[in-house]
């Protein structure tokens, strides 16, 4: 077994204010912690991974397929593999949150 904590992992800024820290990593799944600041998006992109998701702390607007989807403190939300998706910060505070990719996603592509 393995164990970490977010103490532990140094945040990368993945893209201006955004900043994302793997806390674990498995042979089938692994677990990312996010934060994003009020203003800051995550472009479109899309990834082979299912990607499951909640949010703990603020609020944030998904855009999938042409679709808004807010997603706030204690709310979860999963995104299929291939499915093009962007989430912007819409709100006055950090937005923070915990996600989920199977298979696993060391880095998203925009590190690698």
């Amino acid at each position: 077994m393995e164990t970490g904590s977010l103490a532990y992992h140094d945040p990368v800024e993945a893209v201006d204010g955004v900043y994302l820290a793997e806390l674990a990593v498995g042979e089938n799944m692994s677990v990312q912690h996010f934060e994003i600041e009020p203003g800051a998006d995550v472009p479109e992109h899309d990834h082979h991974h299912e990607q499951a998701g909640f949010v703990y702390e603020g609020e944030l607007t998904f855009l999938v397929d042409g679709e808004e989807f807010t997603v706030g403190a204690g709310d979860g939300y999963t995104i299929p593999g291939g499915e093009p998706h962007a989430a912007l910060n819409e709100g006055d505070e950090v937005a923070r949150g915990v996600d989920i990719f199977s298979p696993p996603r060391e880095n998203p592509d925009w590190q690698d």
